[in-house]
């Protein structure tokens, strides 16, 4: 197994003046057998760093070391990691034993041994019934573990995920999530997932590493990410729905953003709100309200009583979960 540290990492685009940054001194460290989920919106850099770890795109200044080796200049092969796409990526003429198979077998491993690995992978993936099918003859999320069985048989000291799930389902997404969820606890093999959906990110990372714009908002566990975001970007972008973020909140100076989540306001008394538009959600509604000009969201059980669109009504945030940010800088104060 392995750890992975980015040192100072940074990626650019064209040279001199007219050369664009993608990735900014980005610095993290993963532990051996951890599970870190770097999230963040289209465009912010994800995929772009997860592909430099891989090899599969140079790196314009910094470090990339796995393992304690520094890997900058050393090929893909050289790595000894595994990648899954989200494309699968699978040969459509081949079995999925042959699929499975095919890399050891480039690399001229013994028959026996080939078998052996595809076997153990199968059984961890529930694949055995399914190793003489074509692709086309698998659903969607049987192409996606066939193609998660290709990595685990080679063994590898880190496994790179690049948006695994996005061309699922919902609810094979949320399947297979539990697969992976699975296959870490099982294999302990260190791992670095590429998602935009924060939901992916807070379910699966043991850490999450929150990127925009190519640079690191936050890094740390879902749970830190989730109460005590590090700024508006990451209170804004962590949660569904997001945190309530009120620039002219009453009681608060004008250069403070106050931040609350909508599960942390209690109606029956406080601030006078008035209702636009109610969504039931199953279990629970969402109030979408207007604070003076400013829109707030509430959260309520779908058990509680619910008032009708355009009723005002008074909530309180709980003071305990009140959040404050720099107005200029966005960052927690």
């Amino acid at each position: 197994m392995a750890t992975i540290e980015l040192r100072q990492v940074s990626k650019r685009y064209g040279q001199g003046k007219a050369s664009v940054p993608v990735i900014h001194s980005l610095d993290a460290a993963i532990s051996d057998h951890e599970f870190v989920v770097v999230v963040g919106p289209s465009g912010c850099g994800k995929s772009t760093l997860l592909r430099m770890v891989a090899g599969l795109e140079d790196i314009s200044s910094g470090e990339i070391l796995i393992g304690n080796r520094v890997v900058n200049r050393l090929e893909p092969s050289q790595r000894d990691i595994a990648m899954v796409f989200q494309n699968y990526a699978l040969y459509p003429h081949m079995s999925v034993f042959e699929n499975m198979a095919y890399g050891l077998k480039i690399a001229k491993m013994p028959s026996a041994e080939i078998k052996a690995r595809v076997d153990k992978a199968a059984g961890i993936l529930e694949l055995g019934g399914l190793l003489q099918r074509k692709p086309r003859e698998l659903s969607g999320g049987q192409r996606q573990r066939v193609a998660m069985g290709r990595a685990i048989v080679r063994e590898p000291q880190v496994f790179l995920f690049d948006e695994p799930l996005s061309n699922l389902d919902a609810k094979l997404r949320v399947h297979t999530r539990l697969e992976i969820q699975k296959l870490h606890r099982e294999l302990g093999i260190t791992s670095l997932f590429v998602t935009h959906d924060q939901v992916e990110a807070m379910t699966l990372a043991q850490r999450m590493l929150v990127l925009n714009a190519g640079r690191v908002e936050q890094f740390g566990t879902p749970e830190q990410v989730y109460a005590r975001p590090a700024s508006t970007f990451v209170a804004s972008f962590i949660g569904a729905p997001p945190m309530n973020l009120l620039r002219q909140a009453p009681g608060v100076p004008a250069d403070t953003i106050l931040g609350i989540r909508p599960e942390h306001l209690d109606m029956g008394q406080g601030w006078d709100l008035r209702v636009e538009a109610i969504e039931l959600l199953g279990a629970e509604r969402l109030l979408y309200c207007r604070l003076g000009p400013e829109p707030l969201i509430l959260r309520i059980g779908a058990d509680q009583p619910s008032p009708t669109v355009g009723a005002h009504i008074q909530a309180q945030p709980r003071a305990q979960q009140v959040h404050h940010f720099d107005a200029a800088t966005g960052l927690r104060r």
